[in-house]
């Protein structure tokens, strides 16, 4: 009676022991952090983890929309990201990250302060980026498609530099998106530049870019040291108990859509394959 038992106890036992030998398909991850222009429908993450990487990525986009260098970490985003980081089985792990638009001045439940706080922010998500094992990528914030005289009006020009001097500082890979967006976005001219919003803009804000001076963005307008905050639109209510969620577009200066997604993920997917040349191999231009 014993050894039938023993032998059942095998058969169940054989599997578990086979699955335990299987090899592990070497893979790597990359892992987006960000705000909403990183984010999926009014950022170019969606659209860099869907057309930019082979099957040997995982893409993860964990872009939040309205998301500061102080309040991506306060609600938790960033333990879900280290999270991601260190759940193991590939073998490495990049971490892209780009923030700065809502640390500007204004909103004081989210800015950061550009001299201490939001330097100090970054530094310490490339720190703990590299104490859970990742490899971490500093990427400067997207521009702003706002124009005066001809000429784009960089309001996020010093949350640029600021990552830039931090990149430097930790000799951490940098993909210079803001630069890269702003070259782009200036060569386009300010009529053309509108196509890259998320819908058309209304015919008189297109009529008035004639002019070489953009008006009418319905929100983040740019908001510089010491300046008033802008009007903002009121917050939209909460989804009804076990409504599916949706997506409104609108026409703005700051958010994308699939045009303006797909231009600029290229510039992320192509900067990305110069900075880090071991995913080179596996990220589409």
């Amino acid at each position: 009676m014993l050894k039938p038992l023993l032998i059942a106890a095998a058969l169940l036992v054989a599997p578990i022991a086979v699955h335990a030998q299987e090899p592990i398909f070497k893979a790597s991850k990359i892992v987006l952090v960000g705000d909403s222009t990183v984010a999926v429908n009014s950022g170019w993450g969606g659209a860099f983890c869907a057309t930019h990487v082979t099957s040997n990525i995982a893409c993860v986009n964990l872009g939040r929309g309205g998301r500061s260098s102080r309040t991506y970490r306060e609600e938790g985003s960033w333990a879900l990201a280290l999270k991601e980081i260190s759940a193991g089985g590939f073998e490495e792990t990049f971490v892209l990250i780009q923030l700065g638009h809502n640390d500007q001045p204004g909103r004081p439940e989210r800015s950061t302060d550009l001299a201490t706080e939001f330097p100090a922010n970054m530094r310490r998500f490339v720190e703990e980026a590299r104490e859970a094992g990742a490899k971490p990528v500093l990427v400067t914030p997207l521009i702003r498609r706002q124009f005066k005289d001809g000429k784009v009006f960089d309001d996020l020009a010093p949350w640029a530099q600021a990552i830039r001097k931090l990149a430097a500082e930790t000799n951490t890979p940098l993909v210079d998106l803001h630069a890269l967006s702003r070259d782009a976005v200036q060569a386009m001219g300010p009529a053309a530049a509108m196509r890259l919003a998320e819908i058309p803009p209304p015919p008189e804000v297109l009529a008035s870019a004639a002019s070489g001076t953009t008006t009418g963005a319905m929100f983040y307008e740019p908001v510089l040291p010491g300046a008033a905050a802008p009007p903002r639109p009121p917050a939209a209510p909460p989804p009804a108990p076990g409504a599916m969620g949706s997506f409104k577009p609108v026409f703005d200066y700051t958010h994308l859509g699939p045009e303006g997604a797909a231009l600029f993920s290229a510039m992320v997917a192509k900067a990305l394959a110069d900075v880090a040349p071991e995913l080179r191999r596996n990220l589409l231009p």
